[in-house]
């Protein structure tokens, strides 16, 4: 390979590193619009610790858990060692035909943190706040790396007689944030006052220009995530990648939109953002893979089994308060096997090694994410007290608001209810009012 050509593949892989990094930003923002105003600072808070802690634990051990080398254990354990290291040749060798050390690991290390930030979401606004923290690292630092190893390690996954397939994750990043999330959810229970009288009442977000700032970003970071994953600046492998994860997720709000108008009668914009990132995650799998039709017909499909999911988590009382469950766990499951059923790898045997894997990664993570949770609730307890959920996380957990002017404490609230019209014009007006 010539110099040239390895700068041009490193600078694409960093440029990557830069957009699957801003996806934490687009789960940031698209979570904090989805929950109520007064828990923005509780998930915002969340969504800034998970990058730390991803990268933190993917140097520390984790990086070493996924890529162990010749450290394996039959193909299913590996670890080469705490901390990371420079590979013979030194930091600017072409430790991957392409890229150097450096970029290799900070790459797969923004990969990491993806798994937790997907919890995040589906248990917001009752969980604990040191307790989701420590249950991420651990999810991020032992449970994220082992499956991925199974697949991109060179493990069991990847030496079947027809491997298992997954491009740039829906089965190793979001399935695997899905099953943890499930797990968690379970755990918790649902929301004070979403299931009622066995009739299920819409909690709905706060602020709606934030969840499509951030389904936007992610949008965007996605460019990243999936063209990244090439592992390479190859023009038309890139190229393609690029194409069929945008029709995909098109394909998505569309699907969405249809399914979402035909059962409410109403233009659902919740739906459609969900639909889109269902899109995105379904395609993550075979994007290499997928003609323009393939692309569609994955992101359709993800569109409307993301407004199904939605409902059918209602109806079992799982209470996932973004979408989480229904984007990325059941939508990860789809375009898993999408690529036995589509595109150029289409066929029973690499069907069954689909199934295969889709069933052996999510036994493992839910078992394990379980275990956590169970630990952690039995140690310390996983969800705040009912005042404490009443008043919102941002005033008991984090002693502020992220709205000072309209997230007064509860009390405040209900006195300045009881307030006469006499007291309220002795009140500052962005009080009173």
């Amino acid at each position: 390979m010539s110099q040239e050509l390895f700068v041009v593949n490193n600078v694409w892989m960093m440029v990557s590193i830069f957009l699957v990094f801003i996806m934490h930003l687009g789960f940031a923002t698209l979570e904090s619009g989805l929950v109520r105003s007064k828990n923005t600072v509780n998930i915002l808070f969340k969504n800034s610790m998970i990058p730390p802690i991803g990268l933190l634990t993917y140097a520390l051990w984790g990086f070493s858990l996924m890529y162990p080398g010749e450290a394996f254990a039959g193909g299913f354990f590996g670890f080469s060692g705490f901390g990371i290291s420079l590979p013979e040749g030194g930091e600017t060798s072409a430790y991957n035909e392409g890229y150097t050390f450096w970029t290799d690991f900070l790459f797969q290390g923004m990969f990491a943190a993806t798994a937790a930030t997907i919890v995040s979401g589906a248990v917001a606004e009752r969980v604990k706040l040191g307790t989701y923290i420590i249950f991420s690292i651990i999810f991020v630092g032992a449970c994220y790396p082992i499956v991925g190893m199974w697949k991109w390690g060179g493990g069991f996954l990847d030496t079947l007689e027809t491997p298992f397939y997954d491009f740039a994750g829906s089965t190793l990043v979001h399935s695997v944030g899905g099953w943890g999330a499930l797990a968690g959810i379970i755990l918790l229970g649902p929301r004070i006052g979403k299931y009622v009288g066995g009739k299920t009442k819409p909690i709905p977000g706060h602020s709606m220009p934030l969840a499509t700032i951030g389904v936007f970003i992610l949008w965007l970071g996605w460019f990243g995530f999936n063209g990244g994953s090439v592992l390479s600046a190859d023009p038309g492998a890139v190229s393609r990648v690029l194409v069929m994860t945008s029709l995909a997720a098109a394909a998505g709000a569309l699907g969405a939109f249809f399914v979402s108008y035909s059962l409410f009668k109403s233009s659902d914009l919740t739906m459609v953002l969900n639909g889109i990132l269902a899109g995105l995650v379904g395609i993550t799998a075979g994007a290499d893979q997928m003609s323009v039709v393939d692309s569609a017909v994955i992101g359709l499909v993800a569109g409307a089994l993301v407004v199904l999911g939605v409902l059918l988590f209602d109806k079992l009382k799982i209470d996932d308060p973004v979408g989480a469950l229904s984007v990325h766990l059941i939508c990860g499951i789809w375009g898993t096997l999408a690529v036995g059923l589509f595109g150029e790898l289409a066929g029973v045997d690499q069907l069954i090694s689909q199934l295969t894997g889709i069933g052996v990664v999510g036994a493992f993570s839910f078992v394990f994410a379980f275990a956590v949770w169970f630990a952690l609730k039995s140690i310390s307890g996983i969800r705040v007290s009912e005042t404490e959920e009443i008043d919102g996380l941002d005033m008991h957990e984090h002693k502020m608001h992220a709205y000072p002017d309209i997230n007064a404490p509860a009390n405040e609230v209900t006195r300045l209810e009881n307030s006469t019209v006499e007291d309220k014009k002795k009140m500052p007006a962005n009080v009173a009012n």
